[in-house]
C-alpha cells in the first residue's frame, strides 16, 4: 500500500485563540457546501475508472432551487468533474449569480498522478507527502485551466485530512479548508479522528478551517462528546440513546439526517452561540440511483422537502445565507 505508516490521524482541537471571531456585523449565517463529484458504487472498492458525471445534467435546476431562495452554492468539484467540458459549462454558469463559487474536492482515486496501489486509497492524507502533493497540484491547476481562476477552498474526499495536508493548501495558495467534520471518527476505515474538534470555524496554520457542522441533539445534548464517546464501548448503546431522544450526533445534510433531527442541531447550535452553519450533500444525489442517500424519486422528494423546511426554520430564525467571498472577509477581520 501507498499508505502513511503509524496510527490514524488525530486532529488535535483548536486553541481557544485560534477561533474565529466574527465580526458583529456577520450575524449567525450559513453555507451550502456540494460535493459535486463522479457517480460510483459506494458499496464496491474505489477504482479509477469510474468518471461517470450524468448526474450533473440535475445541477443547474438545484443551482436555481437554490437561488430563488438566495442561497449560494460552494462546489467542491473533483476531477473527473472539471475533466468533463460540459459538466464545466454547467457550473461556470452558476458563477453568474454573483455569488456561488468554486473549490476543489480531491478524490485520491480519480486524480493524477496515479502511483502503485494509490489510485484505491480513499483517505488522501494517508499518501506520502510527495504524492498527496502532486495529486492536489494536478486538481489546482484543472480547476485553475477550466474556471479562470485558482481555487480557494479544498475539501478531500471522504474528509480524508493528513498531517501535511494544512500546509501543502497553504503553498498552493487555498484560504479555506472544509475537510473535517466535526466530532466524527474515520479510525476503522483507516481515516482521520475528528472526535476533539467541534463546529466552530478556528485558524489552522495559516488557513481557517470550516467544519462541516455537526451536533448533539437530545435531552441530554449537553453532555455531548463525552457521553456519546462512552456509549460507543456499549454495543447499540448510541441507537437506544437515539431512538429515545436522549442523545443523537446530528450533521446538517439531507442525506441520512432526518429534518426534526436536523432541525434540533439547527436549535442546539443556536443555542451553543456558533456564528457559521454548514451544510453539506454530494452532487449525484440530485438525481435517484446515484446515492444511497436518494434512490428513487420518493427520496428525492424527500431531499427538497428536508430543504424547503429547512431553509424556512433558518429564515425565521434570522440565519442568513453566505457566499465563499463573504466568508473569506469576515474571518480576515
Amino acid at each position: 500500500m501507498a499508505d502513511r505508516a503509524g496510527p490514524p490521524y488525530r486532529v488535535p482541537p483548536p486553541v481557544a485563540r485560534d477561533l474565529v471571531v466574527w465580526p458583529d456585523a456577520f450575524g449567525t449565517r450559513f453555507m451550502v457546501h456540494v460535493d459535486v463529484e463522479e457517480e460510483f458504487d459506494w458499496s464496491r472498492p474505489f477504482d479509477p475508472a469510474d468518471r461517470a458525471t450524468s448526474a450533473m445534467r440535475a445541477f443547474p435546476a438545484a443551482h436555481r432551487r437554490f437561488v430563488d431562495r438566495g442561497v449560494p452554492l460552494t462546489s467542491f468539484v473533483d476531477h473527473p468533474v472539471v475533466s468533463d467540458p460540459a459538466s464545466v459549462d454547467i457550473l461556470a454558469a452558476t458563477l453568474a449569480d454573483g455569488r456561488s463559487a468554486i473549490g476543489a474536492q480531491l478524490h485520491g482515486w480519480v486524480t493524477p498522478p496515479f502511483a502503485e496501489a494509490s489510485p484505491g486509497d480513499g483517505y488522501a492524507g494517508n499518501l506520502p507527502r510527495a504524492l498527496e502533493a502532486a495529486k492536489i497540484a494536478s486538481l489546482t491547476d484543472a480547476l485553475t485551466t477550466a474556471f479562470g481562476a485558482a481555487p480557494l477552498i479544498f475539501r478531500s474526499g471522504r474528509y480524508g485530512i493528513g498531517p501535511d495536508t494544512i500546509d501543502l493548501l497553504a503553498a498552493r495558495g487555498y484560504r479555506i479548508d472544509s475537510t473535517i467534520r466535526a466530532r466524527y471518527d474515520y479510525r476503522g476505515d483507516g481515516g482521520p479522528d475528528f472526535r476533539a474538534v467541534g463546529s466552530a470555524a478556528y485558524r489552522a496554520g495559516p488557513l481557517v478551517e470550516l467544519p462541516f457542522t455537526t451536533m448533539f441533539a437530545g435531552l441530554m445534548r449537553h453532555r455531548g462528546a463525552g457521553l456519546y464517546d462512552a456509549l460507543g464501548a456499549i454495543p447499540r448503546a448510541r441507537g437506544v440513546f437515539a431512538r429515545a431522544g436522549l442523545l443523537q450526533r446530528v450533521s446538517l445534510t439531507p442525506e441520512d439526517m432526518p429534518i426534526r433531527d436536523a432541525l434540533q442541531a439547527v436549535d442546539a447550535a443556536v443555542e451553543s452561540g456558533l456564528r457559521l452553519l454548514v451544510f453539506s450533500f454530494h452532487s449525484p444525489s440530485l438525481e435517484p440511483g446515484h446515492t444511497p442517500y436518494v434512490r428513487d424519486a420518493r427520496d428525492l422528494a424527500r431531499f427538497w422537502r428536508w430543504w424547503d423546511v429547512m431553509l424556512d426554520r433558518l429564515d425565521a430564525l434570522g440565519i442568513a445565507p453566505t457566499g465563499l467571498a463573504e466568508v473569506i472577509d469576515a474571518s480576515a477581520v
